[in-house]
């Protein structure tokens, strides 16, 4: 008889979007409304969520002169995305937590795949290693179009990072890229329009978290 695979009892969610789309506005509060609802929350983020990891972000969105090829742009990701699953993700949901991470898997697919043109079938497969198959139970995508979201962050001048200095081309081919993206897996993620005022798109998430939950309670217990 074949051993019984038990998945961590915790709950992943991730959020995704382009630059400018509002994710790490709602992401934050997304873990206070859950968190008023009397859930455990862990709001974590990538790159980043451990010492070492947000050593390699700062490397990764640094504004300096040196040109990052994409490769090597992608190994970092890869190698602060196994610090934080070991570290941060994994121990969270075995202790039944719901985790709401700000960017993970399908940011690498939209950037460094659809946006850099790297191997997308090499990219899962270094990613499923980097995770260790860990993926989210539910990813909402805040949708917005290029020129809005890069206007939104040319108004954050203090916060810009080295991808806003990117050419809108290749923002257009990220968000081509999540959109794909969403297509392939449409029960897992969830496409939300983000061009809206920041009140409208909170209650949208909340709608969808209150619905999601909901049917996942109706689920029977896998054993």
């Amino acid at each position: 008889m074949s051993p019984v695979i038990q998945e961590p009892a915790g709950i992943f969610i991730t959020l995704e979007g382009g630059e400018g789309s509002g994710k790490t506005t709602q992401a934050r509060r997304l873990c206070d409304w859950l968190t008023a609802q009397g859930r455990h929350v862990l709001h974590t983020r990538e790159p980043g969520g451990t010492l070492l990891a947000e050593r390699l972000r700062s490397l990764l969105l640094d504004r300096s002169a040196e040109t990052i090829a994409p490769e090597t742009e992608a190994w970092l990701i890869l190698a602060a995305r196994r610090q934080h699953v070991d570290h941060v993700i994994k121990p969270a949901l075995q202790q039944g937590m719901i985790v709401v991470c700000d960017r993970f898997s399908d940011s690498t697919m939209a950037y460094q795949g659809y946006g850099r043109g790297l191997d997308l079938r090499t990219l899962r497969t270094m990613n499923k290693w980097a995770t260790g198959k860990l993926a989210p139970h539910l990813t909402l995508l805040f949708d917005v179009p290029v020129r809005l979201g890069l206007s939104r962050r040319r108004g954050q001048r203090s916060s810009q990072n080295r991808l806003d200095r990117e050419a809108t081309q290749f923002h257009e081919k990220v968000r081509a890229g999540f959109q794909t993206l969403a297509k392939q897996e449409p029960r897992r993620m969830v496409v939300l329009d983000a061009s809206l005022p920041l009140e409208s798109v909170q209650r949208n998430v909340t709608t969808v978290i209150t619905r999601w939950l909901n049917a996942r309670r109706r689920q029977p217990r896998q054993r």
